[in-house]
């Protein structure tokens, strides 16, 4: 047969492979993984109350520098939001107003509105509440007190303005609680999209064999124990070292919050979503990398010691769940 008889057979060919469903492997795995997770909702509890308003005042206040005692720090500081960052600073932990660091690792803001409660040890119980926190923490922003906040804020104009239009029918306008609910709306808008996503919806090329199996290793080895739910994780309290005890027992996690002996190196599970984009890891960023910490949870939650070949099967899977818009 001379080539140009071929070439029409070879286009065939490729149109019908291109045509063809998914295999009875992937279809399954489809099904299986949006049973086992659900996929995330289109919008954030809270959000109904949001007005345009309110969400364009949260966001120049998410970016707000003068909500720091000398005017150097805001939400987005660790947070980072812009451009490919994935809602945190890539650091162990983060630095406040005054050069001294936290003694946790920052979590991504995307989605967080989701989880069941915000922080590692889930001291607040929504978005309003977490972003009161960092303002008045003393070694984060440093602000003084409530009332100075709303004192400095209301000497801006252009502040006299938003709040206004964001909180026509209030008669004080610029409060604390205001404030944090406008942050709070801002943050509700900070959903993800990522190919797992695509996956579970039921276009079974967007996950390559090798991503396919990474997540045919999640579910079977027990991964989802704990990070389950549309994220992942962000829906429960755990100990950290179920089996294994981790090395670094300084912070007692949610036994700060609550006193409860049970509590003892509980937090919250994180979420996976952009795990590939987000370190490094664990309430004490002192993982570095996505495959030394698939590895040391193998061994600490589930006492089994992960050869590489599933180490990378995972890791190729984790960064499946990487925002379209932000992963390279």
């Amino acid at each position: 047969m001379n080539l140009t008889k071929k070439i029409p057979i070879l286009i065939v060919l490729l149109t019908l492979s291109v045509a063809c469903g998914p295999s009875e492997k992937s279809k399954r795995l489809m099904d299986d993984s949006k049973k086992t997770f659900g996929t995330i909702p289109e919008k954030m509890p809270g959000s109904e109350k949001d007005t345009p308003e309110r969400v364009a005042l949260g966001e120049k206040l998410y970016f707000e520098k003068r909500l720091s005692a000398n005017d150097s720090q805001a939400c987005n500081s660790c947070h980072n939001v812009n451009g490919k960052s994935a809602g945190v600073d890539n650091l162990p932990t983060s630095p406040g107003a005054f050069g001294k660091n936290g003694d946790r690792n920052s979590p991504t803001v995307l989605n967080a509105g989701f989880h069941l409660a915000q922080f590692w040890d889930g001291r607040a119980p929504n978005l309003q509440a977490q972003a009161k926190g960092p303002i008045l923490n003393p070694i984060e922003m440093a602000m003084p007190s409530a009332s100075e906040v709303e004192k400095k804020i209301s000497a801006i104009p252009e502040y006299v303005d938003l709040f206004g239009k964001a909180f026509p029918a209030e008669e004080k306008k610029i409060t604390y609680d205001n404030l944090a609910e406008a942050i709070a709306a801002y943050e509700r808008t900070l959903i993800t999209k990522d190919r797992f996503d695509d996956f579970q919806n039921g276009n079974h090329r967007t996950l390559n064999s090798d991503e396919q199996k990474g997540l045919e290793t999640f579910l079977s080895i027990g991964c989802i124990a704990c990070h389950n739910g549309p994220l992942l994780g962000g829906n429960s309290f755990r100990k950290l070292g179920q089996v294994n005890s981790y090395e670094n027992t300084n912070d007692k996690g949610r036994h700060n919050v609550t006193k409860n002996p049970a509590d003892l190196f509980v937090f919250k599970v994180p979420s996976l979503r952009n795990v590939a984009l987000t370190g490094p890891y664990f309430h004490d960023g002192k993982i570095p990398t996505l495959e030394e910490a698939v590895k040391k949870m193998g061994h600490l939650q589930l006492g089994k010691e992960l050869s590489s070949e599933e180490v990378n099967s995972i890791v190729s899977f984790l960064k499946t769940l990487s925002d379209k818009n932000r992963s390279n």
